[in-house]
């Protein structure tokens, strides 16, 4: 023990020298030195021994206490539920910092935001799944709307309050929160059902040798159209078949029409173009009554020149007569389908009337969901199958399934509109900022622009159209690109370039829309509107640019 305790005292001198040395770097190391002083050197001896034996005595005690206490611990841990020992002392912790306070205060919000949440599903549940209150299906939708909106914000709040105490292993509960979840979540501007099945129609059997000559020639060929449906109605009443007018007296109807398309739907042969008429005829046709609807302002609006056209065609007629000798335009009567049989009924051979876009003949009937006429098509004066595809091929290049379509009409309008109680023009500012609501309700990401407008405007409403601070683009048809490929069609049957044509594809794109904005007072609106209607693709959120609201501003008359 003395030779351990010697050794043990020359390293320990030697490890204290070395440890002096290496902390004074700068200064000579001396030799070891002896006190010359036995009671001292005595004294020290003695203190250093003592603190050897209690040192070696710690140094066993705490190699003891190692084996020791695992051994206590061991049984502890499987006797006793560590975790809720440990989690009931941190939840009781209370902290009084600010932050802490802060954290309290959200967390508590977290908590009411969750209460008020599940009220308001409480309150879907109960007052709007079975409601039956006497209001209409727009308010109706609104209301949901709403309450949807107030739902949503409220799991927005939520989830901003919620992300400071979010960790890697939070639970995530989205779903619990989304409005979505559930079955909470209604189309807004979904289909309108024209219930299709309780139609009221007429048979069209057309007798033989019996023939209804069409007169359109009041406005553009929008207007000409709704004339055109409004004869074959007329047509149907009184058992004859449809001439189509030639393209030399009116507009060229096969290159946006499909003629076959209307027999095949009716099931026989009850529109015939004015060609085949004439072939039947030998190229001479003889009119025997050209009776007049309306008698003022002019009556059939058939000029001398009218006559001329006519008459270069091959045609011969009898003396003009009107219907009815007060029946003006501007005040149109209501009529029904016994005062047409009373007032065109005969057994001529051939009849032409003329012009009967503004006549009013049994209203509801004529403007039900595919007319009036029993067929088996949707509808039966549509766009033909060549521009059908190619606007089919457009919104699959540029707009896809959800988007809006708006009839933005100025060219002209200014003036007209103006004229009107109220005025239909609205400044541009004011139409954007309708259209944006529309977005917002519809939720759509693009809008396809039918309009004739200058660029200046409809660059201004591009870049006025904003919700959330995202643009929502306005899309035209661009000009022909042989690398683009969705309007083929259109060039590889020389239907390009042809006004009518491209009128009638803005038309077809805009009636397949998930939501229409027309122009008020046009009639290019209503054939669209029209077409919607019979197609099945109406929505409950087709509206009128600016529906309800009066122009911020009007000018003042000249």
């Amino acid at each position: 023990m003395e030779r351990d305790s010697s050794d043990e005292d020359d390293d320990r001198e030697t490890l204290i020298h070395q440890n002096d040395a290496k902390n004074l770097p700068h200064q000579i190391p001396t030799s070891p030195r002896r006190s010359t002083s036995s009671r001292s050197g005595f004294h020290i001896e003695e203190l250093e021994s003592q603190i050897r034996r209690r040192f070696k005595l710690t140094f066993h005690k705490r190699y003891l206490f190692a084996i020791i206490l695992p051994l206590l611990i061991i049984p502890f841990y499987f006797s006793v539920d560590i975790r809720s020992l440990f989690s009931s002392n941190i939840s009781s912790l209370k902290f009084n910092t600010v932050s802490d306070r802060i954290k309290e205060s959200q967390l508590q919000a977290l908590y009411l935001l969750n209460q008020q949440q599940s009220s308001l599903l409480s309150l879907w549940n109960h007052t709007f799944v079975n409601s039956n209150n006497n209001i209409s299906a727009v308010q109706f939708d609104d209301l949901k709307a709403s309450l949807l909106n107030q739902i949503t914000l409220n799991k927005h709040i939520q989830q901003i309050l919620l992300s400071p105490h979010k960790t890697a292993n939070s639970p995530q509960n989205d779903t619990l929160l989304d409005p979505n979840y559930a079955g909470y979540s209604f189309d807004r501007c979904r289909k309108v059902d024209q219930k299709f099945s309780e139609r009221r129609t007429i048979e069209w059997n057309p007798k033989p040798n019996k023939f209804l000559f069409a007169i359109c020639l009041s406005g553009q060929m929008s207007n000409h159209l709704i004339c055109l449906e409004k004869h074959m109605f007329f047509a149907a009443v009184l058992n004859r078949a449809l001439v189509i007018p030639s393209s030399k007296f009116d507009y060229q109807y096969n290159r946006v029409l499909d003629i076959e398309h209307i027999n095949d739907c009716v099931g026989k042969i009850a529109v015939i173009p004015f060609e085949d008429f004439m072939e039947a005829k030998k190229n001479h046709a003889h009119i025997d009554k050209l009776i007049c609807y309306f008698s003022s302002p002019q009556p059939c609006y058939v000029d001398d020149e009218h006559f001329k056209k006519l008459k270069s065609l091959g045609l011969s007629m009898g003396k003009l007569e009107t219907a009815w000798k007060n029946e003006d335009i501007k005040q149109a009567s209501q009529k029904t389908v016994k005062d047409v049989e009373e007032k065109f009924g005969t057994d001529a051979d051939v009849i032409a009337i003329g012009d009967v876009y503004f006549a009013n003949v049994e209203r509801d009937w004529v403007l039900q969901p595919g007319g009036p006429i029993a067929h088996k098509c949707k509808t039966l004066i549509e766009p033909s199958k060549l521009i059908l595809l190619t606007a089919e091929r457009f919104i699959q290049t540029f707009l896809g399934s959800n988007f809006i379509a708006l009839h933005f009409r100025r060219h002209g309008f200014l003036k007209f509109c103006n004229a009107k109680q109220p005025s239909c023009f609205y400044p541009v500012p004011q139409a954007a900022d309708c259209i944006t609501r529309m977005v917002e309700r519809a939720n759509t990401p693009v809008i396809y622009l039918s309009t004739d407008a200058a660029e200046s405007e409809t660059g201004l409403l591009q870049s006025m159209i904003v919700l959330n601070g995202k643009s929502i683009p306005l899309v035209k048809r661009p000009p022909r690109n042989s690398a683009e490929k969705w309007d083929a069609l259109l060039y590889r049957h020389g239907l390009e370039d042809d006004p009518q044509v491209e009128a009638m594809l803005d038309k077809t794109i805009c009636a397949l829309s998930s939501v229409f904005i027309g122009a008020p007072g046009s009639t290019f609106t209503e054939d669209i509107l029209r077409l919607r209607k019979d197609w099945g693709t109406a929505s409950l959120c087709d509206e009128y640019l600016c529906q309800g609201e009066i122009p911020n501003f009007i000018a003042g008359d000249e």
